[in-house]
């Protein structure tokens, strides 16, 4: 199989441009598209995402990784556009994904149309798959890593957050305090039913694996049994007992761990299943 090659595109994001990578091995031919979602304070350069996506494009696939506009990251994986942090919502975020996949199936990012998708969603990234996944016919296999059960992640902090409109959200590598405004909540509220996880999981039909380390502490290993107990079709779940919420990873990138290693044999082999 040839070498994947890698180009960088810009799209229209819902609070600025996304910045996107495409990893193929063949942009004339069409073939299957996997979606790599970054999580909350996460960017498609953070530690383990280039060699997820390098991975899967060697495994025959399109891999396509971007930083969602209200990221507020910049090519340099700088947290530039506070702003854009700090504005950002889940509806923004589902609409970022769908111009992604808009792009990929009318052949807009440099290689064959196509309208056969897997989405890879960590954390945060994993609620959005989640609910594309529910929606989104081309969607045809789901993979989350410890995803989140539930948008409202916040609960015991909205009457200060509300007091003073805004979180002060602290970027532990960099020490950097980010604005978090509260237009996440009014998006909640205003679209409670379509931001709904659990629910959407009951639509799922399709193959989806789920993966989640026991020492999680940034989302708890019980997520996987809420969100497997609301799955329509019920999915693989995989628990890793020694793994944290990036199964090992850090960035700058320090290579893999054993529980990473399997985390990305698991999910590669899922899409070359059911993809």
């Amino acid at each position: 199989m040839a070498t994947p090659t890698l180009t960088q595109h810009t799209l229209p994001g819902v609070l600025g441009d996304l910045l996107v990578d495409v990893r193929t091995s063949d942009r004339v031919a069409p073939r299957p598209a996997v979606v790599i979602l970054h999580g909350f304070k996460g960017f498609k350069d953070w530690g383990m995402f280039p060699p997820l996506a390098e991975r899967i494009a060697r495994a025959g696939f399109t891999a396509v990784s971007f930083n969602m506009s209200g990221s507020g990251v910049d090519a340099r994986g700088e947290f530039a556009w506070p702003e854009r942090f700090g504005h950002n919502t889940y509806s923004a975020e589902l609409e970022d994904l769908r111009r992604v996949l808009a792009a990929l199936a009318d052949g807009s990012l440099g290689l064959a149309p196509t309208a056969r998708f897997g989405l890879v969603g960590h954390s945060r990234g994993g609620g959005v798959a989640v609910l594309t996944a529910a929606g989104d016919p081309r969607v045809e296999a789901l993979v989350t890593w410890a995803a989140i059960p539930d948008a409202q992640r916040w609960a015991d902090q909205v009457p200060e957050w509300r007091r003073r409109g805004r979180l002060d959200i602290v970027n532990s590598r960099t020490g950097q305090v980010l604005p978090l405004y509260t237009d996440v909540l009014e998006d909640i509220e205003r679209n409670a039913e379509g931001l709904d996880i659990p629910r959407a999981a009951g639509r799922i039909a399709v193959p989806w694996l789920l993966l989640h380390g026991e020492r999680d502490a940034a989302v708890d290993v019980s997520a996987a049994d809420t969100l497997a107990a609301a799955a329509g079709t019920p999915p693989r779940v995989m628990r890793f007992p020694g793994a944290d919420h990036t199964f090992g990873a850090k960035h700058p990138w320090a290579g893999l761990t054993e529980d990473l290693a399997q985390v990305f044999d698991e999910t590669v082999k899922w899409f070359g299943r059911w993809l």
